[in-house]
């Protein structure tokens, strides 16, 4: 297998030594910096480098693009002019409505692995970056689905836990759980120096609380100032929301109204339980195979509906007719409950499936 990666920094570089130690990949790559090139070859991430976009995706099977969030479209529109005919191109960028919309190749698939790390660069890349992450992935009507199964199949190799999510609401998603924490973190630690510096005193010892709740202060400009701008609506409208939530504490406070502020408290444990549970849930894996149409979109239409329903999909595979006509889609599914949900969804779709 060759895979191309554009951009190896930490994500890029962790993918290729993923793809090394996993997959048994030969990895080309291509960075505008000569200086992030050469550290990726000498840690052994890459097998070669490129001096252009195009060069690096020549005969690659799958292309990463893990540049910063403003460059993705031109990016990888690149990669997808030069890329070959069955290529499957990504990216790793936290929002995806703009490159989405950008770049409407049946050979894209927007993607988004929920890791990294507080250090930066290529040098500090790993090869088991991945392992138990969520990978999001954000096909269309327009994907092609034996490109998004290899894709799909890929992620997996690598460690990761593929998750389809349409591009709108990956963005929503991720304004409140990953771009809004970065923005508190942020007024946290400013409000604690500012407080300190009018009282003429040093930053005292601080607990694990305020470390953990401004582990993310401060992130690297240069890849934040994309992201915040590239998802403004939606980060904005949760700042609103924020502020509306802290309107009420600040009240109940003035007020010393001791009730609603242990109610606020209690429901708070809650919520964090309910999400805790959620994300650790687990269980048996079933396998459904649906038959379905060679058409554009149907895997896409499968793995968004399922995706929207909260049925995540462990594994997948695709076995085409002789003729290419119709074909098998075999997926397997953890949890019975989830299996029977996404038994029900698929049906749902008009597509005949049965659990293996």
């Amino acid at each position: 297998m060759r895979i191309a990666v554009i951009g190896v920094g930490l994500i890029g570089g962790s993918v290729a030594l993923a793809a090394k130690e996993r997959l048994g990949a030969t990895l080309t790559g291509f960075d505008s910096s000569p200086a992030a090139l050469s550290a990726a070859l000498r840690i052994g991430a890459l097998d070669s480098g490129a001096d252009s976009i195009a060069a690096a995706v020549a005969d690659a099977e799958a292309a990463f693009v893990a540049v910063p969030v403003g460059a993705l479209p031109d990016v990888v529109g690149a990669a997808l002019e030069a890329a070959a005919d069955d290529c499957v191109v990504t990216d790793v960028g936290s929002t995806k409505r703009a490159v989405v919309a950008a770049c409407a190749d049946q050979r894209f698939v927007g993607g988004h692995p929920l890791a990294g790390a507080e250090t930066a660069g290529v040098e500090h890349a790993r090869g088991d970056l991945f392992d138990g992450a969520t990978w999001y992935l954000t096909p269309t009507a327009n994907t092609s689905g034996m490109l998004y199964e290899r894709l799909h199949r890929m992620l997996h190799g690598l460690g990761a836990h593929p998750a389809a999510i349409d591009a709108e609401t990956h963005d929503t998603i991720l304004a409140t759980v990953s771009h809004l924490p970065h923005v508190l973190a942020n007024v946290l630690v400013s409000e604690a120096a500012n407080m300190l510096a009018a009282e003429g005193e040093r930053l005292p010892a601080t607990g694990p609380s305020f470390r953990d709740a401004t582990r993310v202060a401060g992130a690297s400009s240069t890849i934040w100032t994309d992201i915040y701008l590239s998802n403004r609506d939606p980060l904005a409208a949760e700042i609103d929301a924020v502020i509306e939530r802290l309107s009420v504490v600040q009240a109940a406070l003035r007020a010393g109204d001791a009730e609603t502020i242990a109610a606020w408290n209690d429901a708070a444990a809650a919520d964090r339980r309910r999400l805790l549970e959620a994300q650790l849930a687990g269980g048996p894996v079933f396998e459904l195979r649906a038959s379905v149409p060679n058409r554009p979109g149907v895997i896409a239409e499968l793995a968004l509906e399922l995706g929207r329903a909260g049925v995540n999909i462990t594994d997948m595979a695709l076995y085409p007719a002789a003729d290419l006509s119709e074909g098998v889609v075999a997926l397997w599914i953890a949890g019975a409950e989830p299996a029977r949900r996404a038994q029900a969804l698929v049906a749902k779709l008009g597509f005949p499936v049965a659990r293996a």
